[in-house]
């Protein structure tokens, strides 16, 4: 299947000087799908209708301040006659929400992740959350500060935070545009004076004050499909995983992102390995990422490995002009999920310190594996005496 019927025309083009405020209003006026900016009338980058309503961008600021700089990739383009799985990895390796459709080098119009997941919707019956969902989830307690929240999106370079009570079970979720919009109002109320201090007490505010409540789940043997048809129509970009017993213990997060990662799923014989932020990458290519995560793979036959993820982001601390890079590589494999995380300066730094950290996890889940064959030949041999 192409993308020929699923991406759409109905977009608006600006051009990267243009105020915020005049944005918002063509998006509140109207329902166009994306927003394609440009520089001096060359395509620059697009922004989605949601990006642009719930950015906390000043009304005066520049169309630009949202366009991330493009480093040395360029900015995330289709053709309109590609196929789903490309398009698929393109929006997840540019971690964006829509992409622009080219054809025959001109500008077309847009496709939104989500066009793309409904276009394939009836096609996701044969995949389930566990499938696709991410195991072991960051959370954060009900006392804990926005603050900490704060800092463990950032850390591990995700958008949501389930939150847990003192007796460990699930009461919320906690997302950046919680915190950011929260921020924001407090900010919005504050004046000089006696008040200036309160914006460092903000971060002091406890998790359960802004989180939202109750939580919507979904179980392991749920189908993909119907995961993502409670997404599109309750408009969550995710959803907590909790077993079937007990919809108050968080196991894992199932996102639209892991979805359509799973899109780009391949059956040949080399691995397939999804890079977000992929733009990041200097010193480093795509190819050499490739073959250091087989290289780890090959050394333990018996750990199949049927998809890596590598995810990079930047942070603000720079070293001669070199920026400190967060990366993390998570294998999904038929023992499990193994994931290994490291920071450096620069991509290619930070890649390493992870595949480091990577293969002494996998070493632990393989000597683990080990233990529990062992204990079943000693089981077997004692049940024979």
């Amino acid at each position: 299947m192409n993308i020929a019927d699923i991406a759409s025309q109905d977009y608006i083009e600006v051009d990267v000087g243009k105020r915020m405020g005049k944005v918002r209003s063509m998006f509140e006026n109207g329902n166009p799908k994306g927003i394609i900016v440009t520089k001096d009338g060359e395509y620059e980058g697009v922004i989605s209708e949601r990006e642009v309503l719930q950015s906390h961008v000043e009304d005066d600021a520049k169309v630009a301040a949202l366009i991330k700089p493009s480093r040395s990739a360029p900015a995330p383009r289709v053709s309109r006659d590609e196929d789903v799985r490309e398009t698929a990895r393109v929006l997840v390796e540019s971690n964006a929400k829509v992409a622009p459709v080219f054809e025959n080098d001109e500008l077309w119009g847009v496709i939104s992740s989500d066009a793309l997941l409904e276009a394939v919707l009836e096609n996701l019956d044969t995949l389930s959350v566990e499938d696709v969902y991410t195991d072991d989830p960051v959370t954060v307690s009900e006392d804990d500060g926005i603050g900490r929240a704060l800092n463990q999106l950032r850390e591990h370079g995700i958008s949501r935070l389930p939150v847990l009570n003192e007796n460990g079970f699930l009461t919320g979720v906690v997302t950046t545009h919680d915190i950011a919009d929260f921020v924001i109002r407090e900010n919005e109320r504050m004046t000089t004076g006696d008040r200036a201090g309160d914006n460092n007490r903000m971060l002091d505010v406890p998790v359960y004050d802004i989180m939202n409540s109750p939580v919507q789940t979904t179980t392991l043997d749920t189908t993909a499909q119907e995961a993502v048809e409670t997404m599109l129509g309750d408009d969550y970009a995710g959803l907590m995983v909790t077993p079937d017993d007990d919809d108050r213990v968080v196991i894992g997060v199932i996102t639209k992102t892991d979805v359509l990662r799973a899109l780009t799923f391949t059956e040949e014989e080399r691995m397939d390995v999804q890079i977000t932020n992929i733009s990041m990458l200097d010193t480093i290519t795509r190819e050499s990422i490739v073959e250091s995560i087989e290289d780890v793979s090959d050394k333990y036959a018996d750990m199949q490995v049927m998809h890596a993820h590598v995810r990079f982001k930047e942070h603000k601390e720079k070293l001669r002009g070199t920026p400190l890079v967060h990366c993390q590589i998570r294998l999904r494999t038929n023992k499990g999920q193994v994931a290994g995380t490291g920071e450096g300066y620069g991509a290619e730094n930070s890649f390493r310190v992870a595949l480091d950290k990577l293969e002494r996890n996998v070493l632990e889940v393989k000597g683990v594996t080990s233990d529990e064959e062992y204990r079943g030949q000693l089981l077997r041999k004692l049940n024979e005496l």
